[in-house]
């Protein structure tokens, strides 16, 4: 599957442009040094082609005939009127006909759109109104805003659920039945789907937006949830039934997160079915053409959070549309760190130097778990380092190498609120790593957190970890380059965010949860120990966390040796063991995930 030995095969077999363009420069100096330059030109050739013949359509979930006259003709136990609300505002005509367009067009066919007009006349409105009384067309005596104008759109509505659509977007001709027939399979009070940005004549894709599920901690970061945003009537009154004029710009962000706080189902719908037109004028083009709309957004998280009973601040960060939440930190827990080590002493220095140096929390006890060095110097090593460091102590661990066992040794002498599972050969490069996922951790709804973790080389090797991948779990964004500054998929890099599952080469957790749910020391004795950890709390109903404010270097593996040298039996045991008993997160999949994404690396490139 390696470009590099056969691009145009590569290309034709799998239509995966962003795949190719992520590879391009490693692609092309393997074939220059081969003396391929032609061949190369010939990819990038094939590139070109496919993106002129509108690779998006591949891409975009577009229904076929058969299947819209087979929803026309399909009848769910629960039909519901979904009202559709669109405020209008000096909306170019040509836009404005084909987001009408799109709604008439609709499969599912029990729908009212609502059509509030805040400025200039729309005479073709007027007359599709007095022709179908599934429209309803109001005039306002003046502009309000975007707010103030949608909620008059609302006191116009019927239906039994609520959908917004910005006036100069489409939704694709399923997207009403989709919503349905999750909202009868699932009891689904708020749903959202995948989105495609598209330049003004909807022929040009500027971006996929291929989302996850709902996650409560990536949701206040960044906005992933956006379009096609449908929640029940019954919910919508429940949170006030309004849009909040004082977030104009972000008013959806928090509507959004009203609705979520006290949903019974919120489903997201693994298909495109909305189309978000960047133009000129369009946030989607360009985020700086609305930058009052970050701070109502920062204020909308932040009365989130005071709701919620999550005391923190919220701050704006300098990627557009993203943000940052400091939690404030409850009294002084004791945070136990758990180190097991053998030998190796230099790289057990730099980690015991740097979390007195970054950790940023003092109420720390160090519990290094000695198992079978073999040097002397290690030892002496241990009395210099309770001498520099009186909250460390040592204990020792008899028997082979099972980094279950050692870490569920260690965790016997652990009398603190939290446990932080670290290697020896992690180095933190940032200030306040350990209050960084402490006020995660601290959290009733949290289960394990993660750390951003980099190789020495600056790459990345950790930013939480994707279920599936390669027939077991990766590491999203593995081996990404100039990873502190770059963002990733959708912010992902720079925002907390939650996944299934983050690295036990730096886990916190709370210590009796640790304590009631172990590693499994029987069946994953070194790999996946973290990640089974992971999912038997998250299938328990908790959260799990990576936070990119919590940094470091990991120098992975120097002191035992790679667990994936070939031929290895006990890990290839392990990965399938894994494999068996999740099963049902490689079926469904990932949920923070999105089955649009490859599982054949780890860098959100498309299938």
């Amino acid at each position: 599957m390696d470009i590099q030995d056969s691009p145009l095969k590569f290309l034709k077999r799998n239509l995966n442009v962003k795949r190719v363009a992520q590879l391009s420069k490693r692609g092309y100096n393997s074939i220059k040094n081969q003396g391929l330059e032609a061949t190369w030109k010939k990819v990038e050739f094939r590139i070109n082609l496919m993106l002129r013949r509108e690779v998006w359509q591949y891409r975009s979930d577009i229904p076929l005939k058969k299947d819209l006259k087979a929803q026309r003709n399909t009848t769910f136990p629960y039909m519901p009127k979904i009202s559709i609300v669109v405020p209008l505002y000096n909306t170019p005509k040509k836009f404005l006909m084909e987001m009408v367009n799109s709604v008439e067009k609709q499969s599912y066919q029990n729908w009212q759109l609502v059509l509030v007009n805040a400025s200039g006349n729309y005479p073709e409105i007027e007359k599709k109104a007095q022709k179908d009384s599934r429209f309803t067309y109001v005039v306002m005596e003046k502009n309000l805003g975007i707010a103030e104008n949608t909620n008059f759109g609302f006191s116009h509505c019927t239906g039994d659920y609520i959908a917004l659509l910005d006036h100069d977007d489409v939704i694709l001709p399923n997207a009403l039945y989709e919503n349905v027939k999750a909202i009868n399979e699932h009891h689904a009070d708020v749903l959202y789907s995948d989105e495609i940005t598209l330049n003004g004549d909807l022929k040009k894709v500027i971006q996929y937006h291929f989302k996850g599920d709902y996650a409560p901690d990536s949701l206040r970061g960044v906005n992933y949830i956006t379009h096609f945003l449908v929640f029940s009537r019954e919910l919508f009154e429940k949170v006030g039934a309004y849009e909040d004029k004082k977030y104009d710009g972000a008013q959806d962000y928090d509507l959004t997160l009203r609705l979520t706080e006290q949903a019974k189902c919120v489903y997201h719908i693994q298909k495109v079915l909305y189309y978000w037109r960047g133009h000129a004028d369009s946030t989607a083009n360009d985020m700086s053409t609305k930058m009052y709309a970050f701070e109502s957004g920062r204020k909308a998280i932040a009365d989130h959070l005071q709701r919620i009973g999550l005391k923190g601040e919220v701050f704006i960060q300098k990627w557009p549309g993203s943000y940052r939440v400091k939690y404030d930190i409850e009294g002084n827990p004791l945070i136990n760190i758990i180190i097991p080590n053998k030998d190796n002493i230099e790289d057990l220095s730099r980690c015991l130097a740097s979390i007195k140096e970054k950790g940023g929390w003092d109420n720390v006890e160090i519990i290094v778990v000695e198992n079978n060095s073999e040097k002397a110097e290690t030892f002496e090593f241990y009395k210099q380092a309770q001498q520099l460091y009186p909250n460390l102590k040592v204990v020792y661990y008899k028997g082979g190498f099972n980094f279950s066992a050692i870490c569920n040794f260690g965790a016997e002498f652990a009398k603190g609120d939290h446990i932080l599972l670290l290697n020896n050969d992690v180095e933190f490069i940032e200030d306040n790593f350990l209050a960084e996922m402490l006020m995660y951790s601290q959290r009733k709804d949290v289960g394990a957190v993660g750390a951003k973790l980099y190789y020495p080389d600056g790459t990345l090797q950790h930013a939480g970890v994707v279920i599936g991948i390669n027939g077991s779990a990766g590491h999203s964004h593995k081996g990404l380059q100039n990873a502190k500054e770059n963002p990733g998929h959708m912010y992902r890099l720079v925002t907390a965010q939650n996944y299934m599952a983050v690295t036990g080469a730096c886990l916190m957790v709370k210590t009796n949860l640790y304590k009631e749910n172990p590693l499994d020391e029987k069946n994953f004795a070194v790999a996946y120990n973290d990640i089974d950890f992971c999912l038997r709390l998250f299938d328990k109903g908790y959260l799990n966390v990576y936070t990119p404010y919590a940094e470091g270097i990991h120098y992975e593996s120097k002191s035992r040796g790679s667990d994936t040298d070939k031929p290895n039996p006990r890990y290839e045991g392990e990965k399938s063991r894994f494999a068996e008993k999740w099963q049902k997160y490689f079926n469904y999949g990932d949920i923070y995930y999105n089955p649009h994404f490859t599982l054949l690396y780890e860098h959100y490139g498309y299938r």
